[in-house]
């Protein structure tokens, strides 16, 4: 028996999207997050096989899957925001403030506010970046001290605590919806939300364009400094949300709040598999680098390892996926060199 012309397509169709996975960068991190929980879980089954654990596996990266997101979209335009963790510092502030300065506003109320807050601090590097022709590095190193000092200026010695604000608000951070926590089911929507975005939008597929070649895609006739500003516009909204959820989460915070976070946002965009020279990568990369990232953090002590390596292992990790990014550009680059002296010949 013969196939038709009419099966042939779905078999072709699923061994080209099983070829897509197994080659993919994504693959080859989820695939080190399994080997980490694994072997982890194999030295103390309490890791993951304890409510506790699940629980906590799935729901302490959410904060940073959603600034790592919002990174990854910058990073991809060829810039980078550092300005993030006191974006969200600012803006978890600003929600403690709203609850006990206006007593009785709608918790929807606060999420928007803090989410435009964060998204006017995005805009305002994003200006900066796309038509001040400053580079994105100068920056936003100077709006995160920039925002950082108005943080501090504005909260001083005082700190936020639980009682401060309502209970409503606080069980975000801690109720569940079918054993998945609450803050894990708004990090994978805002995770599949920017996916669709980049895949199948023209400002999204335009982001890319601009990271492989900015001057290329000027002279196409492509928005350049209108792309830029958005990337930042998304990236400081969802600082903002990740602020707003870090108090729900913590049910406090003061003027160190989201300290270093921006190195650990761009940490995981790189490892995964966002190109820090732009031009490549997806946001579930991230997600799954964020991930990766702060399990490893958990998983390290309990294998016994000190607190230096655990910092060495990840910056090891940063490294490797750098320097795996810049070996696959130059295959790529080398092998369409080839490709046309082919078509040439």
């Amino acid at each position: 028996m013969t196939l038709t012309s009419t099966e042939r397509p779905p078999t072709n169709a699923v061994a080209r999207l099983t070829g897509q996975f197994f080659r993919s960068r994504e693959t080859g991190i989820l695939a080190a997050l399994v080997i980490v929980i694994a072997v982890t879980t194999i030295v103390n089954p309490t890791f993951l096989f304890s409510s506790d654990g699940f629980r906590d596996l799935l729901l302490t990266p959410s904060i940073l899957i959603l600034i790592a997101v919002g990174q990854a979209m910058v990073i991809i335009t060829r810039s980078v925001d550092l300005s993030v963790g006191s974006v969200v510092g600012l803006t978890a502030y600003l929600a403690g403030r709203l609850f006990i300065d206006v007593p009785g506003i709608p918790i929807i109320a606060v999420f928007l506010i803090a989410v435009a807050g964060g998204a006017l601090l995005g805009l305002v590097n994003g200006l900066l970046v796309a038509y001040g022709k400053v580079p994105a590095l100068v920056i936003t190193l100077g709006t995160l001290y920039a925002y950082r000092g108005i943080n501090v200026l504005w909260t001083g010695s005082n700190r936020i605590n639980s009682s401060d604000m309502p209970k409503a608000f606080l069980g975000l951070g801690t109720q569940t919806l079918l054993f998945i926590p609450s803050l894990t089911i708004i990090a994978l929507v805002v995770v599949l939300a920017a996916g669709w975005y980049l895949r199948n939008k023209r400002g999204g597929r335009e982001l890319y364009a601009i990271g492989s070649d900015p001057d290329a895609a000027e002279l196409y006739g492509l928005r350049v400094p209108r792309r830029i500003v958005t990337a930042f516009v998304l990236s400081g909204a969802l600082a903002g949300l990740a602020g707003i959820l870090f108090a729900a989460r913590y049910g406090t915070t003061n003027s160190q709040t989201g300290t270093g976070l921006e190195l650990q946002a761009v940490g995981a965009a790189v490892i995964g598999g966002v190109a820090i020279f732009g031009g490549s990568g997806t946001v579930y990369g991230a997600a799954i680098g964020a991930v990766l990232l702060l399990t490893i953090n958990r998983a390290l002590p309990i294998l016994g390892i000190q607190d230096f390596w655990q910092q060495a292992v990840v910056g090891a990790l940063i490294i490797g996926a750098i320097v795996l990014d810049r070996l696959l550009a130059l295959r790529l680059s080398r092998k369409l060199t080839s490709e046309r002296q082919v078509s040439h010949d």
